[in-house]
């Protein structure tokens, strides 16, 4: 395509007419010269808004973005409403490609029950490959308290599903024939669907029903980060059992394949929690069909600290995450 803004034919055919799902809060949504969305609350409610840029390949990019910025809703204990989405595209893509990007995006947004609330399409030398920039919108009522107030020494930390979900689908998606010449097609194409696993929406929601405290959504830098933030956030500590944190056995291997740190890798799709009562918050997830396991305690003072059995570690502040540190490498390969 062109440089610069996209036509209004291709914004009509392959943005616009792709935009299906629709929202009463929205009042005024996507459409031609319409420059701002507008959204109608009632008294007593609050405005949540969270914004996401990602690069990825164009079949996958809106799955990752637009789930990443509503898991940010959701961990808020917000509802999402919608997002706006800001695509920056390479001299290089066609018309075809960006209307599949539209019809995933609004897969997603269908799935999530959220409405593309507007954005901007451009063609620009600048990149090199996709840019989208995620806005969700979310609402929750007014005065809750936030995390960092809620989450307190001696409450149990609990984890849902398995870190290194987001991470494992992108390595295997976008490094297959490497990883065939290791392991079987059936694990391959089993860590390639992780994807329906990225959305952390129905254990928010379930969560916020059953005595959560804190939420804080597992993304970049991967679980470890997520400890650090949500400890950093808080002002408490923290005793981690490294064994319990939940990993799939398919991250595993391709972590091994690329010598990869699983804690350190994009884990949108799992979401940490605390709670006084651990063992209810976990049975109530479980009841909804939502794997989650207590893997530790928060504790009064600032050490954050890993136990591996005997051996005795301390958290350090987020690194780059793993994934980043693959893409720099092949990066620097090729």
């Amino acid at each position: 395509m062109r440089n610069g803004k996209v036509s209004e034919s291709v914004l009509m055919r392959s943005v616009l007419k792709r935009i299906k799902t629709k929202k009463e809060e929205i009042v005024c949504g996507a459409g031609i010269g319409t420059d701002c969305a507008i959204l109608s609350f009632p008294e007593g409610e609050e405005l949540v808004i969270s914004t996401n840029p990602i690069s990825a390949p164009m079949e996958d990019i809106s799955v990752y973005g637009i789930h990443k910025s509503v898991n940010n809703i959701a961990a808020a204990k917000a509802e999402p409403i919608g997002v706006m989405l800001s695509c920056m595209l390479p001299e290089a893509c066609e018309e075809k490609e960006l209307q599949m990007m539209m019809e995933q995006a609004q897969e997603v947004c269908q799935s999530l029950q959220i409405q593309i609330m507007g954005g901007h399409t451009e063609v620009t030398t600048a990149v090199r490959e996709p840019v989208v920039t995620v806005t969700g919108i979310g609402r929750r009522s007014s005065g809750q308290q936030t995390d960092s107030r809620a989450v307190k020494p001696g409450q149990d930390v609990v984890v849902s599903k398995w870190i290194g979900l987001e991470g494992t689908v992108r390595i295997a998606r976008e490094n297959r024939e490497k990883l065939l010449t290791r392991y079987p097609v059936r694990m391959i194409d089993e860590a390639m669907e992780f994807d329906r696993f990225l959305s952390v929406v129905p254990e928010a929601a379930t969560a916020l029903k059953s005595g959560v405290c804190g939420m804080h959504d597992v993304s970049q830098g991967g679980i470890f980060a997520a400890l650090w933030e949500l400890a950093q956030r808080a002002g408490v500590g923290l005793e981690i059992d490294l064994k319990k944190l939940p990993v799939r056995q398919e991250t595993i291997e391709v972590c091994e394949f690329f010598d990869l740190n699983p804690y350190e890798l994009l884990s949108g799709g799992s979401l940490l929690m605390t709670a006084q009562d651990g063992t209810g918050l976990v049975a109530a997830l479980e009841r909804e069909g939502i794997p989650a396991v207590i893997v530790g305690k928060t504790t009064g003072g600032n050490d954050r600290v890993l136990f591996n059995e005997e051996e005795k570690r301390f958290l350090e502040p987020p690194k780059a995450d793993a994934f980043y540190q693959l893409k720099e490498k092949t990066e620097r390969i090729g």
